[in-house]
């Protein structure tokens, strides 16, 4: 029954609302989903009726990564709840875990405007906030008392400023944040530190091996209390990626995030109109599918015994998580497809993936992590 009426509620979204969202300015509306989210999650009836519609649940799904249970593979990724507003409305939506974030050490206004866009035909966003967000200790002043359902991560990454940093001062910067996080009682499951946003003034890398590593010494010094992921990024070569790989598997880092926004504005799948459209900014959703999938398996060929994968990029259904989980991904995080699909899209994949776990004779989801890779070896 649950199943017929996310499907009706599905077609009602892509068919009337996602229509008059789409006529209205993106930022403006994501602003206000922020505001109406944290506004329901306030009030334990709306969160009642919400998970009478929404919620799903299964036993196959259930997993314990790097100490953290998991009720479910399926969060939301970094650069949506950048104000750690939707916290407590998210578990009953059927979201396995969420990060917040990117948040860094200084607030930031967000770089100029448009900074979202909508590619309807690429299936994508433009992106171009920059770290938006209100700083670390305004994050940490909102949610040191709360009481979290399911996991909740945070983003870290450098402070933007017009005002070019070196990367001895942006090292300084990052550590800093993550000395204001360990200091504070907020509980946090994990933190990301995000090494590839492509929206930044600054010039510095991580990218390089050597520039990595100084990074991680910095960051590993501080022993934090909780697990270690690394945001990292899609355009960069094979030999590249596992170059930064051999880096972090020599750090205590729990596992790695494929990946960030697409930076190629002549890939494939962008409509070359549509790009036209955006001077500025990189792109979510589809365009990053293919080699944000490319990238999981190779990972997971080579460091899949050492490091979780979190798959990131272009998930629009269960079909689509689920490739990414069979590639070598242990979780999945989403945000464009839920703008495209309708927020009953979280629900929708939590009930499919049994069927598909069951159709290639799996109990558990850990079973099917990186069963695709092997096959391609």
């Amino acid at each position: 029954m649950q199943k017929i009426f996310l499907r009706i509620y599905a077609f009602f979204y892509r068919v009337f609302l996602k229509r008059i969202f789409f006529l209205l300015d993106p930022e403006f509306i994501h602003e206000s989903i922020m505001t109406y989210g944290e506004k329901l999650g306030n009030f334990s009836f709306s969160r009642f009726l919400i998970r009478k519609i929404f919620f799903t649940q299964n036993k196959s799904l259930n997993q314990e990564i790097a100490g953290i249970k998991f009720s479910n593979p399926i969060g939301l990724a970094a650069g949506f709840d950048y104000q750690g507003q939707l916290t407590q409305i998210l578990p009953n939506l059927s979201f396995g875990f969420q990060t917040i974030g990117t948040i860094t050490n200084q607030s930031y206004e967000g770089n100029l405007k448009p900074r979202l866009g909508r590619l309807s035909k690429s299936k994508s966003l433009m992106v171009n906030k920059g770290f938006k967000n209100p700083g670390i200790k305004a994050i940490i002043k909102k949610l040191q008392k709360s009481q979290f359902e399911t996991p909740v991560g945070l983003s870290i990454g450098q402070t933007n400023s017009a005002k070019e940093m070196a990367q001895g001062k942006a090292i300084e910067d990052i550590v800093d944040t993550f000395k204001i996080a360990e200091s504070a009682k907020a509980p946090f499951s994990y933190y990301e530190l995000n090494i590839s946003c492509p929206n930044l003034f600054s010039k510095v890398s991580f990218y390089p091996p050597k520039n990595l590593k100084v990074l991680l010494e910095a960051v590993t010094a501080l022993k934090l209390k909780i697990p270690l992921f690394i945001k990292m990024p899609i355009e960069q070569t094979d030999g590249e990626t596992m170059k930064m790989l051999d880096v972090i598997v020599d750090f205590p880092t729990a596992g790695v995030i494929f990946g960030n926004l697409q930076k190629n504005r002549k890939d494939k799948t962008l409509n070359p109109d549509e790009v036209k459209r955006f001077p500025a900014g990189n792109f979510s959703g589809k365009p990053t599918e293919q080699r944000s999938n490319e990238l999981i398996a190779l990972a997971y060929k080579k460091y899949g015994k050492r490091l979780v994968i979190i798959g990131c990029g272009g998930i629009f259904s269960a079909k689509d998580a689920y490739q990414k989980i069979k590639l070598g991904a242990t979780l999945v995080q989403l945000i464009t497809g839920l703008i495209f699909e309708g927020p009953q899209l979280v629900a929708q994949i939590n009930l499919e993936l049994p069927r598909l776990l069951k159709k290639d004779g799996f109990n558990q989801i850990y079973e099917a992590v990186g069963t695709g890779a092997k096959l391609r070896s």
